[in-house]
């Protein structure tokens, strides 16, 4: 009874958590699972969001923040161009985290103008953590 009393804790805590993201996130977090990554963690999505990356194209520090700022309920402006950016939390948002490809396209743009690289499917999945929060 206790194993099966832990089961049922288990997939009712999973399913809240997928309840609580879009579909385009639950699927994206079921490939970088299938390729190997997880758990995923928010706390360490937050923490990547924060801090400051140099790489060998620019000498300046960059974070994910330096654009989208700390708060993710708030627009944030591109560092380079000076163009506005919507804000990252799809609570504000409602067309963030809503599609794969859109996501993709900007993980990849995004990690390697960030850190000079593309970020691993752990990474990415920690970010998805910490954006639908």
């Amino acid at each position: 009874m206790k194993i099966l009393t832990t089961l049922f804790a288990t997939g009712f805590l999973l399913s809240a958590q997928s309840a609580s993201a879009s579909p385009a996130v639950d699927a994206l977090l079921k490939v970088y699972s299938d390729a190997g990554a997880g758990p995923f963690s928010a706390k360490a999505g937050e923490r990547m969001w924060t801090e400051k990356h140099n790489h060998a194209e620019t000498p300046l520090e960059r974070s994910c923040s330096t654009c989208h700022t700390s708060n993710l309920t708030d627009s944030g402006k591109h560092a380079k161009t000076q163009k506005a950016i919507k804000p990252m939390a799809p609570t504000v948002n409602a067309k963030r985290l809503t599609d794969t490809k859109e996501i993709e396209k900007w993980f990849m743009r995004n990690c390697k103008w960030t850190f000079g690289r593309e970020c691993s499917a752990q990474e990415k999945g920690d970010f998805l953590l910490y954006i639908q929060k």
